[in-house]
């Protein structure tokens, strides 16, 4: 049974003192069909771990009579995924893994994982910093406040604009990373704008009010900040329902909008489909690729380009429809496909390969569907 530890290069009693302090997690060894075995330690209670949408939980098996929980599993080559602990009722961080994001998640990569040069390591313990720029946007379209951070990457320079902002900020540490990439000529100087979502469905649901809230007030407000920028190139980054709300903006308000990186967008999306009990069954491309083909839009000024996860198989095809309709329309298209499931620490990836090629500064080859 030891041998379960050994082969993961874990000596020692489990359990004791000693196998605990030499302990880390997750360990890989090749496993099958070129992939990985990775083991999971947890000490305490009984534990599950929970995969952010790559898996089902996978049960912790209990060693004997001791304190050790552990779980082997097997994961695909090249995967990254966040998951938590649940416990006790609770979710928690791993404590045997120094890669978080935010206090009660962890990050799990095998070793053939893409790099991820420019995104430092950070603990659970970690707080990221923030940007020094702040601004209080009051928006009357939108109703309510909310906190807009703003960062002049490299002194600043075309508007990126980040939705889902606060998880940028607080799980992932998006302004160190463009700082890097920047530093390193990797992407242009940018000014970042991290926008917070007060509800994800109702804003970012193909929602023209968001939109003009953004160019009738928010650049304004950003242009009046004194922030070094020019709003004038827009690029909207968005993962899932933000990814479906960049090509939406794109689609809807050309003048506002030069380019999108999207992310695992919900291409699936159409009215009401979130209530259905299968959200992902109806027509192929949803909303978007329905509007690409009754419109004809000519989007021969946009740059657009597309990232899905392999794992995230009922969402390929959506995806697919709306790469190949919006070549077809004349946007200039990037396509791409990531060894991953439907995870913020796999698209981290993606959003500075992608922002930058949308600038026109990174290497790729374009592709049309």
């Amino acid at each position: 049974m030891r041998d379960t530890f050994a082969r993961f290069g874990l000596g020692g009693e489990p359990g004791s003192d000693a196998f605990w302090a030499a302990a880390r997690t997750p360990l890989a060894v090749p496993g099958g069909d070129g992939g990985w075995a990775a083991l999971f330690l947890w000490r305490g209670a009984e534990a599950e771990i929970a995969f952010e949408s790559w898996s089902e939980p996978v049960p912790m098996r209990r060693w004997g009579g001791t304190n050790c929980w552990y779980a082997e599993v097997a994961m695909p080559a090249g995967l990254r995924v966040t998951y938590q602990i649940h416990s006790g009722g609770d979710a928690y961080a791993d404590p045997l893994n120094p890669l978080g994001a935010g206090g009660d998640r962890s990050i799990a990569a095998v070793p053939d994982a893409p790099a991820q040069p420019y995104w430092p390591a950070i603990g659970p313990a970690d707080v990221l910093p923030l940007p020094e720029v702040r601004l209080r946007w009051a928006s009357a379209r939108l109703g309510g406040r909310r906190t807009v951070r703003v960062h002049p990457a490299g002194g600043g320079g075309p508007v990126v604009l980040l939705l889902d902002g606060d998880d940028w900020l607080h799980l992932h540490p998006a302004m160190t990373a463009f700082d890097a990439a920047v530093a390193d000529g990797a992407l242009p100087p940018v000014t970042l704008v991290f926008l917070p979502a007060r509800d994800r469905e109702a804003e970012y649901g193909c929602a023209p009010a968001l939109w003009r809230a953004i160019g009738h007030e928010l650049l304004p407000l950003l242009a009046d900040s004194g922030v070094p920028a020019d709003p004038g190139r827009l690029v909207v980054a968005g993962q899932s329902l933000g990814g479906l709300s960049a090509m939406y903006a794109a689609l809807e308000f050309p003048g506002l909008v030069s380019g999108i990186a999207c992310q695992s967008a919900s291409f699936w999306w159409t009215p009401g489909a979130t209530d259905l009990p299968d959200p992902m069954g109806g027509p192929t491309g949803g909303a978007i690729a329905a509007r690409l083909r009754e419109r004809g839009p000519d989007l021969s000024g946009l740059r657009a380009a597309f990232d899905v996860g392999e794992h995230e198989r009922r969402m390929l095809p959506h995806c697919a429809a709306v790469e190949e309709l919006a070549g077809q329309a004349g946007a200039t298209v990037r396509v791409s496909r990531s060894p991953a499931g439907h995870d913020r620490a796999s698209w981290r990836n993606a959003l500075l390969r992608d922002v930058a090629w949308v600038l026109g500064a990174g290497p790729g080859v374009e592709a049309r569907h």
